[in-house]
C-alpha cells in the first residue's frame, strides 16, 4: 500500500531561462488540474505562484513557491523556480530536493544562457528531465531548431515525442508520436483525429527515430525491435521512463501555455516519464558524529525519518514556515525532531500543505512528500531533520559567494532595531543574502548576488516591513587573502589599575589551498590552557571577517597555533582574543596580502553585425573571450569572463551598442587577484571613506 502511495508522487520543478514562460506554464498546470478555477497571467499580475508583490510587479519569479496538486490520481508537488541569474540559489536549492524537472524553452529563443546554467545545475544533482518547447505560436518559432540547440549546446539527447501541427500563428496542436494521433484543442478540451496525409510520412519517420533511439538504451525494446515483434505503446513508455530516470534521454513536448495548448499532454508526460521517490531510490548521507561513515535511507515509511530543509518563508499570518523534503519515515504534527546539522532538538508545531499563498493543515508528512513545518526555532536552509535515535546528515546545499555590497540605513534613527530584525528575517529566508555591521564606519552592509537581488531586498523592506531606507550605491564585494607563509611571536600586556591583561602566542599563517579559513592547534604540554584555545580561534575568525588590508573579509587562510604562554592571574579569554587580533594586524604585511575581485562568467547573444563592437567593449572592460559560436542564423553567442567591477551599467551600454537587439547573462565564477595598480586605488578609496 505504502509503495503504491510513493509511486504516485511526483516532486517536480518548472525551470527555464527568464521569459521562457515557465510561470504561465505552471499557472496552466494548476488550472487544468483543478487547483485554481481562474487563470492568472504574469503580465497582469494575477499569477498564483508569484505571490510576493515584487514578483507580480516585475513579472518575474523570485521565491520558489511549493504547491501541491493532483492529476489522474497522482500527487504532483511543483516548485516554481526563478530564471533570473541573481536568484540562482533558489534554483539550486530546489534541484537539490526534486525528483524531476520540466525544462521550458522558448520556441523562438531556443537555448538561452540561463537555460544552460540550470541544465548544468540539474546535471550536478543528477535530476531527470523532460522538455517543453513553449510559445509555438510566436513568429520565428522553430521546434526542430530548438531540439538541435539542445543536443548541440546541452548534450541533451533530446528526442521529439510530438510533431507540431502548423507553425507560428497557424499552430494548432501536435501529432502524438506514441499513439500516432493528431491532438488539437477546442476551447479547453482535447480533440483526437487521424494524422493528416501531408504529415503522415514525417510522423512515421519520427516515430521510427524515437523507437530506435529508445531501443539503443533499453535491452528489452532492442530485442523486440530486432526480432520485428509487435511493439506496443506500453513497451515504448516503459523504455522511455527507464531512459529518463537514468538521465539517458530528454523527451521533448511542445505547445503554447498562454493559449492553453499542450498542457494536458505535458501533465501526462510528467506522470508517465518523470520518476517517483521510489525510482530516485536510496538517499545517502553520513553519520552525524563520524562524517567518514556513510549512511543510507530507503524511501519508505518503515525507515527512520530523514528530511532536508530547503526553503524558509516568513509569513505575516503563520510566522516562519520551513519547507522540507521528506526522504524517509513519517513525521507527525506536535512531535519532536532532531536537527543533526545544528545538534538541536526541535518541536513540530503544525504541518502545512501549501497552495501558493493558501495553506491546508495536515496531520503528518510522509516519506517522499514535500510540506511546510511551523514552529521550528533553530533550523535554517540546508539543515537535516531526522529521527533523534537514528541521526543522519544529508548533503547540504551549495551556496554561492555574494559579489555585491550595499550600505543601508533606516530613514529614521528610531527604526534601527526594526531594520535589523527585518534584515535578519530576510537573511534567514535567503542564504545568498548576507548582512554585517561595519564597526569602523558604524554602518550596516548588505551583500547579494547582483543589482536586481539587492534592489528586491530594498523593495521588500518597504512593502512587507513598512521601512523607508537610505541605500548607498552597489559596490563590488572584494576579498583579501595572503600569498606567503609567515611566523609570528606576539605578547599582549596591559596594566589597568588592579588586574592586568596578559597573553602570549606563537603562530604561523599561510595560504590555504583547500579554501576557507582553517585553524590548527599544535600546542602541547599546557603552555596555553585548553580553555583559552577557542578564544584564539575566535580572535582569528573575527579579525579575518573584518579584513586586515582594506576592511574586506579574508579568505583561504590557514592559522597554525604553535605555542605560547599565559599568566595565572592576568590571562583571560578576552586577553587571548585581543592578542590574536593585534598579532594578525602586526604580521599581515609580511604575508604578501592581496586583494581579490569577483570574476563573472558572461554570455552575450548578439546579431552578427554588432559582434566587433561588443567584443571590443568587453576587452576594454578587462574581459577575456573564451569562445564565439553560431547561436542561431544571423547571431552569435560570445562566452568569456569579465571582472564585476567593470560591469556596472553594462545593460544600458549593451543596448546602445546593439540597438537593443543583444542580450546577456552573467554569473559568479571565482575570486581572482586584483591587478596591483587597481588594488592600490581600491585601498586608497577605502581609507578615504573610513576617514583614515
Amino acid at each position: 500500500m505504502e509503495h503504491s502511495f510513493l509511486q504516485t508522487i511526483r516532486n517536480i520543478g518548472i525551470v527555464a531561462h527568464i521569459d521562457a514562460g515557465k510561470t504561465t506554464t505552471t499557472e496552466r498546470i494548476l488550472f487544468f488540474t483543478g487547483t485554481t478555477h481562474k487563470m492568472g497571467e504574469v503580465h497582469n499580475g494575477q499569477a498564483v505562484m508569484d505571490f510576493m508583490q515584487q514578483e507580480q510587479e516585475r513579472g518575474i519569479t523570485i521565491s520558489s513557491a511549493a504547491i501541491s496538486t493532483t492529476w489522474k490520481n497522482y500527487q504532483i508537488n511543483i516548485i516554481d523556480t526563478p530564471g533570473h541569474i541573481d536568484f540562482t540559489l533558489e534554483v539550486e536549492r530546489s534541484l537539490r530536493v526534486l525528483d524531476g524537472i520540466v525544462m521550458v524553452f522558448c520556441a523562438v529563443g531556443g537555448v538561452e544562457p540561463q537555460s544552460e546554467t540550470v541544465w548544468h545545475q540539474a546535471d550536478r544533482y543528477k535530476v531527470p528531465r523532460i522538455a517543453f518547447i513553449n510559445k509555438m505560436d510566436r513568429p520565428g518559432a522553430d521546434f526542430f531548431h530548438t531540439i538541435e540547440m539542445m543536443n548541440e549546446m546541452l548534450g541533451a539527447n533530446a528526442i521529439p515525442f510530438q510533431l507540431p501541427v502548423g507553425k507560428e500563428a497557424e499552430y494548432e496542436g501536435v501529432i502524438d508520436l506514441m499513439t500516432m494521433t493528431k491532438v488539437t484543442h477546442k476551447g479547453l478540451e482535447l480533440v483526437y483525429d487521424d494524422i493528416p496525409a501531408d504529415l503522415r510520412e514525417q510522423a512515421v519517420a519520427l516515430r521510427e527515430n524515437m523507437v530506435v533511439r529508445l531501443a539503443e538504451v533499453d535491452e528489452t525494446l532492442m530485442v523486440k525491435y530486432l526480432n520485428e515483434e509487435t511493439i506496443t505503446v506500453e513497451d515504448i513508455k516503459h523504455a522511455a521512463r527507464h531512459a529518463v530516470t537514468k538521465l539517458l534521454i530528454t523527451p521533448v513536448f511542445c505547445g503554447t501555455a498562454f493559449k492553453n495548448k499542450g498542457v494536458q499532454p505535458l501533465l501526462d508526460a510528467v506522470v508517465d516519464y518523470l520518476p517517483s521517490p521510489v525510482d530516485r531510490g536510496i538517499i545517502d548521507g553520513v553519520d552525524a558524529d563520524d562524517h567518514d561513515k556513510a549512511i543510507f535511507r530507503k524511501p519508505s515509511s518503515q525507515s527512520p525519518f530523514a528530511a532536508l530543509a530547503f526553503k524558509i518563508i516568513t509569513d505575516p499570518f503563520v510566522g516562519q514556515q520551513t519547507f522540507i523534503r521528506a526522504y524517509s519515515g513519517d513525521l507527525k504534527a506536535g512531535s519532536y525532531i532532531f536537527n543533526a546539522t545544528k545538534n538541536k532538538r526541535e518541536r513540530i508545531g503544525r504541518i502545512l500543505k501549501i497552495h501558493a499563498d493558501e495553506r491546508r493543515e495536515i496531520g503528518e508528512v510522509r516519506a517522499g512528500d514535500i510540506a511546510a513545518l511551523v514552529g521550528l526555532k533553530y533550523t535554517t536552509t540546508g539543515d537535516t531533520l531526522c529521527d533523534e535515535a537514528n541521526p543522519i546528515l544529508l548533503e547540504n546545499i551549495h551556496y554561492p559567494d555574494t559579489v555585491l555590497d550595499m550600505r543601508i540605513e533606516p530613514a529614521g534613527k528610531e527604526n534601527r532595531d526594526k531594520l535589523g530584525a527585518a534584515l535578519g528575517k530576510l537573511a534567514l529566508e535567503d542564504p545568498s543574502f548576507r548582512v554585517r555591521y561595519d564597526e569602523e564606519t558604524e554602518e550596516t552592509v548588505i551583500s547579494g548576488m547582483g543589482e536586481l537581488h539587492l534592489e528586491i531586498v530594498v523593495d521588500r523592506l518597504k512593502t512587507e516591513y513598512g521601512l523607508a531606507v537610505i541605500v548607498g550605491a552597489p559596490a563590488v564585494a572584494f576579498r583579501e587573502t595572503i600569498t606567503a607563509d609567515t611566523r609570528c611571536d606576539y605578547r599582549y600586556k596591559k596594566q589597568t589599575g588592579g588586574k592586568g591583561q596578559y597573553a602570549h602566542i606563537e603562530f604561523r599563517i599561510e595560504p590555504n589551498p583547500k579554501g576557507g579559513l582553517e585553524f590548527v592547534d599544535y600546542v602541547r604540554g599546557g603552555n596555553i590552557p585548553r580553555e583559552y584555545i577557542p578564544a584564539i580561534h575566535k580572535g582569528f575568525l573575527d579579525t579575518a571577517a573584518k579584513g586586515l588590508v582594506a576592511g574586506y573579509p579574508m579568505v583561504d587562510v590557514k592559522f597554525v597555533l604553535l605555542d605560547g604562554g599565559y599568566h595565572e592571574v592576568d590571562s583571560s579569554e578576552m586577553a587571548f582574543r585581543l592578542c590574536t587580533a593585534q598579532a594578525l594586524r602586526e604580521v599581515i604585511h609580511k604575508a604578501a596580502p592581496k586583494l581579490l575581485e569577483p570574476i563573472m562568467k558572461i554570455e552575450v547573444n548578439t546579431p552578427d553585425e554588432y559582434l566587433g563592437d561588443i567584443n571590443g567593449d568587453l576587452h576594454r572592460r578587462r574581459g577575456k573571450i573564451d569562445s564565439m559560436r553560431r547561436h542561431r542564423k544571423g547571431s552569435q553567442k560570445i562566452t568569456g569572463t569579465v571582472p564585476l567591477m567593470e560591469m556596472f551599467g553594462y545593460a544600458s551600454a549593451l543596448r546602445t551598442l546593439s540597438s537593443g537587439r543583444a542580450n546577456y547573462s552573467m554569473e559568479f565564477l571565482a575570486y581572482q587577484p586584483l591587478p596591483e595598480a587597481l588594488a592600490e586605488k581600491v585601498i586608497e578609496e577605502k581609507k578615504k571613506s573610513r576617514g583614515n
